[in-house]
């Protein structure tokens, strides 16, 4: 498999917000085969409830990009055993969270299998996925609609609050060198 460049979100809602973002994104940048590109600043996000399961905290959100030589479900995989060691609910996947992380986008592939559907079926529903990755790559298109990621953001109905907070991602572990894209070596 060849190199592909993936988007991943990470949202919490539960506990100490910023430090389970925080200790998502190091741990991304540890995944096998791959290499750590960026990350989105960090937004706090209105949940999207409509049958009140999140609670009443808001969200941390954001997205990061890595490079992976990963098969797609196996980087699905180690998104799930991440989200389960960073104490994520398995029994209730619709409520309150610690950490939940997102395949968004893997290359310009559109996949369709039992537990994973790539580009994420309703990203181009929330401004909470799309404003982080215009952060992060504008010009990204996504396969499907052949639209830039920016464009899917101007053409949004989602009227949902997201503010983007003053936090730099990486600054609770120092030594991270998270904060802005870089080309890969």
């Amino acid at each position: 498999m060849s190199w592909q460049t993936v988007y991943i979100g990470f949202g919490s809602n539960l506990g100490d917000r910023q430090e389970f973002c925080e200790r998502a994104i190091r741990l991304m940048g540890l995944l096998p085969q791959s290499r750590f590109v960026a990350v989105s600043s960090f937004y706090e996000t209105q949940p999207i409830d409509p049958e009140g399961t999140l609670g009443s905290l808001w969200f941390y959100n954001g997205v990061v990009k890595i490079e992976t030589l990963l098969a797609p479900m196996k980087l699905w995989e180690i998104c799930r055993e991440t989200e389960r060691a960073l104490g994520r609910d398995e029994e209730d996947r619709s409520g309150p969270r610690t950490i939940d992380l997102d395949l968004l986008f893997f290359g310009q592939q559109i996949i369709h299998e039992a537990h994973l559907i790539i580009p994420h079926p309703r990203l181009h529903f929330r401004r909470f996925v799309l404003e982080p990755l215009v952060d992060l790559d504008p010009d990204w298109n996504h396969p499907a609609f052949n639209q830039t990621v920016k464009e899917l953001l101007s053409h949004l109905d989602d009227e949902s609050q997201v503010r983007k907070l003053e936090l730099r991602p990486g600054s609770r572990f120092g030594s991270q060198p998270v904060c802005s894209s870089r080309n890969p070596s």
